[in-house]
């Protein structure tokens, strides 16, 4: 009795790894539950949309957010504390009544995301700009929230 065969079996990825069919199953069903799962169906944002990217300095918080297709006057902006939201909408193409769409993959409709801050906020210091379907925004922390550098003094 051969307990590793040496046919077509042990080249089998499943041979190799017992677990792979498992995970192929699960990520396939995860797939067609995300638009339950994210909110999002076809057309339509979906969770996490747009992509942020946002980093810290020593002061403030810069963060861009990608919104390609979108103009300026579609996109709001509000913050409060120490939470930002963005919201927008795009409006869905004007198709012939009789067109069949084959591939939509791109959402319309209306989108809100709010990302939490690392601290909170002036929201009389927030300067935002769109460039190229590139949402870019710079947060400050209000004077009085700033870390103070306290000297230590000996005895």
């Amino acid at each position: 009795m051969l307990l590793y065969p040496t046919s077509a079996f042990a080249r089998d990825p499943f041979f190799r790894d017992p677990f792979a069919a498992l995970r192929r199953l699960h990520d396939e069903i995860d797939r067609g539950f995300a638009p339950l799962t994210t909110g999002s169906a076809p057309g339509h944002a979906p969770a996490g949309f747009p992509a942020v990217n946002m980093w810290q300095g020593e002061h403030s918080i810069a963060l861009t957010a990608e919104l390609p297709g979108f103009k300026a006057e579609d996109i709001d902006i509000s913050v409060k504390d120490d939470t930002l939201t963005i919201s927008g909408q795009r409006s869905s193409p004007e198709v012939g009544e009789k067109a069949v769409w084959h591939l939509r993959e791109r959402p319309f409709g209306r989108f809100a995301r709010s990302i939490g801050l690392p601290f909170r906020v002036d929201a009389e210091k927030v300067n935002a700009r769109f460039v190229n379907g590139v949402l870019e925004i710079e947060l400050s922390r209000p004077e009085e929230d700033r870390p103070r550098r306290i000297e230590v003094k000996s005895a």
